[in-house]
């Protein structure tokens, strides 16, 4: 059942006092204005954000679930695009955070090989770790053989390296209060929830996550896009695609879906360029 405003400002009030915070507490950790904070404590602004809310919830320590409760209902006034796209799918490696390059280098220089002899192993078993048949565990223990090392911890050393994409992460908290968001991501087990955990991710409540481990399919398979249609709920013209890799977009495009490629060297100019694409339509 939703939870009428009122009932929400209540749970974001006693989940700030659980948490031992004042309001003015609240709003530096937030980073939310004293006045916004009330006015939603007590009712007054009727529909906050996603994004609001979410801020509140990471600074009391909740998820957004917690906060809200299981089902909750906050207001969104969807929208299509001027091209009709009514649902966007995001990537992650490359379009939200940047890509792994740092964590072979870090790799790299913590077992004295080079990072070329990372990479070289690491896209060798990459497609299989993603598709979810082989284990984290046995991705590390076949990374460090063809490496000649003792042992490779490739989730640890990835979470303590990656960097939030942060044009793209705020176009994505922009996106999911007149669209609706998902994920579709070829990613290894477990590294997903972690992100967003730690904050690498935006901890929304996406309309769908198609996470490639989970599924057993990655990009550019064509079945990856069936599931993904399948969840967004919608004809393809009406769902966007935004992803680094051509191979991607291309496949995407076969399936009857709009796309739109994401330059990680240029964040600022593919973002703007991006968030210009999906200005409401009129």
């Amino acid at each position: 059942m939703a939870m009428d405003e009122k009932g929400l400002g209540k749970r974001l009030q006693e989940a700030r006092q659980a948490a031992g915070l004042t309001q003015q507490q609240l709003c530096q950790r937030a980073n939310l204005s004293f006045s916004t904070l009330t006015k939603i404590e007590r009712g007054a602004i009727k529909s906050p954000s996603i994004f609001t809310v979410q801020s509140i919830a990471s600074a009391v320590g909740l998820s957004l679930d917690e906060l809200v409760g299981t089902a909750p209902t906050l207001a969104r006034n969807l929208l299509k695009t001027k091209s009709g796209v009514s649902f966007i799918y995001f990537d992650v490696n490359g379009c939200l955070v940047h890509f792994y390059q740092r964590a072979f280098a870090q790799l790299a220089t913590a077992h004295n090989v080079t990072a070329d002899a990372v990479e070289t192993a690491f896209w060798h078993y990459n497609d299989d770790v993603c598709r979810g048949v082989m284990s984290i565990s046995d991705f590390n223990n076949r990374l460090a053989e063809r490496l000649g090392v003792k042992s490779v911890d490739w989730q640890k050393e990835y979470l303590s390296i990656v960097e939030p994409i942060e044009q793209m992460q705020e176009l994505l908290l922009w996106a999911s209060e007149r669209y609706k968001v998902g994920l579709l991501t070829n990613i290894m087990p477990g590294l997903l929830a972690s992100m967003k955990r730690q904050g690498s991710l935006p901890n929304i409540a996406y309309d769908s996550v198609i996470d490639s481990s989970e599924v057993a399919a990655i990009k550019p398979e064509p079945q990856i896009y069936q599931i993904a249609q399948e969840k967004a709920g919608c004809p393809p013209e009406e769902i966007l695609l935004i992803d680094d890799a051509r191979a991607n977009l291309m496949a995407a495009e076969k399936a009857g879906w709009h796309v739109m490629w994401f330059d990680d060297a240029r964040p600022d100019e593919a973002a703007q360029r991006v968030r210009d694409a999906i200005q409401p339509a009129v």
